[in-house]
């Protein structure tokens, strides 16, 4: 394996699979089965998900709600998510942990660091949920500064696109892949890896970002055995 300890990234709207909104069963026991794929191989991972699929703090606040109000819904929208990985995995066998960055101790623990990376060590998956517990920061941000705190081998972005292009592949059909990038060239060419905050964080902890397509079965076993899918970010 080539990463010992990794952190991933999923979006909350990936979720959805063919819905529309909410989550997809399927697509919730799609990513279980991949995720446990790695770790009957000893990798220690954490699970960072987003909450677009139920509520998004941004798209409130251009409705005329109060942006930390919304933000605040945002990361509950990321604990439900959690809570619905962590169900989808047990199932499938694998130990997890549910970690909130706001309190909840009803259904998940406190962020511990400690305890997190102790929950590693011992192979269970921790699922960090409610964000950072600040409002104004993505779940990119939070996925970074988990990934940092726990000394993460590197950030796997799951999306459901392959990769890195130089513009919108759903949208322009010359849009030509990257297959390895520097943190500074994604600067200079404007591309939109991650949320500034986020991508800065890992920039300056030279903690690399792999983004690759969740969505295909058997990439996350291959991203772990280094084989070349999706970008790779770097210094």
């Amino acid at each position: 394996m080539k990463y010992k300890r990794i952190l991933l990234k999923l979006s909350g709207e990936a979720l959805m699979g063919s819905k529309s909104f909410g989550i997809d069963n399927d697509r919730l026991d799609q990513y279980a089965k991949e995720i446990k794929s790695i770790t009957d191989e000893g990798v220690q991972v954490a699970v960072v998900i987003g909450g677009g699929n139920i509520f998004r703090g941004v798209q409130a606040e251009k409705g005329g709600m109060e942006r930390t109000q919304g933000d605040y819904m945002g990361m509950l929208a990321t604990v439900i998510n959690g809570m619905a990985l962590q169900s989808a995995l047990e199932q499938n066998g694998v130990q997890t942990r549910l970690q909130s960055a706001i309190e909840m101790k009803e259904i998940a623990e406190p962020f511990i660091r400690r305890r997190a990376m102790r929950h590693l060590e011992k192979g269970r998956v921790v699922i960090f949920g409610a964000g950072t517990g600040n409002p104004f920061f993505t779940t990119d941000s939070a996925a970074s500064l988990r990934a940092i705190e726990i000394n993460a081998d590197v950030i796997l972005k799951g999306t459901r696109v392959d990769g890195i292009y130089t513009s919108d592949p759903e949208k322009d059909t010359s849009a030509t892949k990257f297959e390895k990038i520097s943190f500074n060239e994604v600067y200079e060419k404007g591309l939109n890896v991650m949320d500034l905050t986020a991508f800065t964080l890992c920039k300056e902890n030279n903690l690399p970002i792999i983004v690759f397509d969740m969505n295909q079965p058997g990439n996350l076993k291959k991203v772990m055995h280094g084989e070349n899918i999706g970008t790779l970010v770097e210094a």
